[in-house]
């Protein structure tokens, strides 16, 4: 059985046992003080702040509080492509892709972008680098993106930290967040095709069909036609592939911005490096500036604050 475990703090715990409180569940055990059952997913929540997702579904959950898209091969899954069968003929159709990053990192915004590939387009866009996977560095990204956004179609979305925060206070998961990013981009894109219509819309897949759509129950226009999903789709398609490097530029650049206001270039990811400069920020500039800078729910919060207590003594 698959299962993720990640550790939360009090505040981050309490909002986890509300956003499943329909789902709740009774269960004795030692040091637990939550249980709750989805479909395909057990969640059992212990005194010590460790909540235990078991199941097919515990990737996608475990991602949408642990603020990062957990690999499948931490979470015992087959690291082969999964999702929806695709045409075999994939590769050489004309395809809107949609990839998005930033959804691990501790600083920075999370960015998405949806792009346009006539099949005409293909070889000239493997030709501008994008055919090259052990060349995508950041480095490498920045130089060919601007290339990639002169010859495509494409929409990128970023959504900065502070509205980040805001709707995530108010519970909504990193998949709901990514669901309705990813529908706005492909809207901006289909809405700039005119008449012109993709063969097929490949989104990078970070929930099953059916959650990601209920993600998007309430927004006023959803993208459903021809719509398929896939793990690792950047490799089916060079419109995921350029979707992903426009997105990860853009991410990039908010880092850049970021790092200008605080003196200091500010690490990626989630790390110990993340901790400490977190820390620093927080003796530096204080809570409201670190807020502002980061996702505030992420368990690097409270590392840092350890962090910058022990220094102040």
């Amino acid at each position: 059985m698959s299962q993720q475990v990640i550790v939360l703090g009090k505040e981050e715990m309490n909002r986890l046992m509300k956003h499943y409180e329909n789902n709740k569940i009774h269960r004795n055990a030692p040091g637990v003080v939550f249980a709750a059952k989805l479909n395909d997913t057990a969640i059992t929540v212990y005194k010590s702040g460790k909540v235990l997702f078991q199941g097919a579904g515990s990737t996608r959950e475990a991602a949408g509080w642990s603020g990062s898209d957990l690999p499948a091969k931490a979470a015992g899954i087959k690291t082969k492509t999964q999702g929806d069968t695709m045409p075999p003929n994939l590769a050489n159709l004309s395809i809107v892709g949609s990839d998005e990053t930033g959804t691990g990192d501790f600083f920075g915004p999370i960015t998405v972008c949806a792009c346009f590939v006539r099949n005409e387009q293909i070889e000239l866009v493997k030709e501008l680098g994008v055919k090259d996977s052990k060349q995508l560095t950041d480095d490498w990204m920045r130089q060919i993106a601007p290339d990639l956004k002169e010859t495509l179609l494409y929409s990128v979305l970023t959504l900065k930290n502070d509205k980040y925060n805001e709707v995530q206070e108010k519970g909504w998961s990193q998949g709901k967040i990514k669901a309705l990013l990813h529908n706005q981009a492909l809207k901006h894109v289909l809405r700039k095709m005119g008449d012109e219509k993709p063969e097929y819309i490949l989104i990078d897949q970070f929930a099953e069909r059916g959650i990601y759509y209920n993600h998007l129950k309430a927004a006023p226009e959803i993208v459903r036609e021809n719509v398929l999903f896939s793990t690792k789709a950047e490799g089916l398609h060079v419109a995921v592939a350029a979707a992903s490097i426009i997105a990860r530029v853009a991410f990039l650049e908010e880092m850049d911005r970021l790092s200008s206001l605080t003196g200091f270039q500010l690490p990626k990811g989630a790390g110990p490096k993340v901790d400490e400069a977190a820390a620093r920020i927080l003796l530096s500039q204080g809570e409201n500036t670190l807020k502002s800078l980061s996702k505030w729910h992420f368990a690097n919060r409270e590392k840092a604050m350890k962090i910058a207590a022990r220094k102040k003594k």
